[in-house]
């Protein structure tokens, strides 16, 4: 996946079939290189969040910019875990809500904050159009990366095989457990739902050694199991991508995640609540 720019300071996560284009600026940045105390020492908090303080997360963004190389302005949302998707061609006058943000406007750099949920970024080499979007499982049922597609086709022309999609880091398979109450929405939506999620037995050393006090009056055969459920998003998103005409090619994901890699970025789950968020932003140079 990406080349990382690793420095002293800021560290930024880029994709490398992204990178070739010249006019295009984009990257997922990291917890590494900035001026925040909150979320240990140095870090790269780019989330006006109520622990950290405004001009640590100022600093931060700055030193950021720097090193993505761009001077433009940053337009970014007060995410709503919706399928509402902006499209922009100027910096907007007032705070925009949403998840998702597209532009063909040279000198713009859209921008969401991630600390689990997934960043997906879509470039059009050919109409030069980009945008990203805010995946979370809220948004990933209401299809905001499919949607996401069809409104760069609708403004820009953009035909879905030749767009390029980097799904950046995110909470992975391996750890986003979810209920029965998730998974059930994913099966209204998507033929595919079964294979989006896995179940794992949870281990009760309690329930092992004590197995009479967990009896059941239900028949036989009909006893909940203490079981997990994990949901594989990046799947999820990648199958929404397929489904529209992206290219298999085209897709490209970050195997990093978000709850394992702490010491790289941000959880919220693994870090219950106080953490920092990442950005991830994609631009054309003007």
């Amino acid at each position: 996946m990406p080349n990382r720019t690793a420095r002293n300071k800021v560290d930024i996560l880029r994709i490398a079939r992204l990178s070739e284009f010249p006019w295009l600026a984009h990257g997922f940045s990291t917890r590494r290189g900035g001026f925040s105390q909150a979320y240990g020492k140095g870090a790269l908090n780019l989330g006006f969040t109520r622990d950290d303080s405004k001009s640590a997360v100022e600093r931060n963004r700055a030193a950021f910019l720097r090193e993505l190389g761009v001077s433009m302005p940053l337009v970014t949302l007060r995410q709503i875990h919706s399928d509402i998707i902006r499209y922009v061609d100027s910096p907007p006058e007032s705070q925009l809500s949403g998840d998702g943000l597209i532009t063909a406007t040279p000198g713009l750099l859209l921008g969401i904050q991630t600390a689990d949920c997934l960043p997906i970024i879509l470039v059009d080499p050919k109409q030069r159009a980009v945008g990203v979007f805010h995946a979370g499982w809220r948004g990933t049922v209401k299809r905001i990366v499919e949607k996401g597609v069809g409104e760069m086709h609708r403004r820009f022309g953009s035909r879905p095989r030749d767009l390029k999609a980097a799904i950046g880091p995110g909470v992975r398979s391996c750890c986003y457990e979810v209920g029965e109450e998730v998974r059930q929405q994913f099966e209204s939506q998507f033929a595919y739902a079964a294979r989006l999620f896995r179940e794992v037995k949870d281990s009760d050393p309690v329930r092992e050694k004590y197995p009479l006090l967990f009896l059941s009056a239900r028949p036989p055969g009909h006893t909940d199991m203490l079981k997990k459920i994990f949901l594989d998003l990046v799947e999820a998103n990648r199958q929404q991508l397929l489904a529209v005409g992206v290219l298999p090619r085209s897709i490209e994901a970050s195997p990093l995640c978000t709850n394992c890699r702490t010491d790289l970025l941000f959880s919220y789950r693994a870090e219950k609540g106080k953490t920092g968020r990442m950005m991830n932003v994609v631009g054309i140079r003007g």
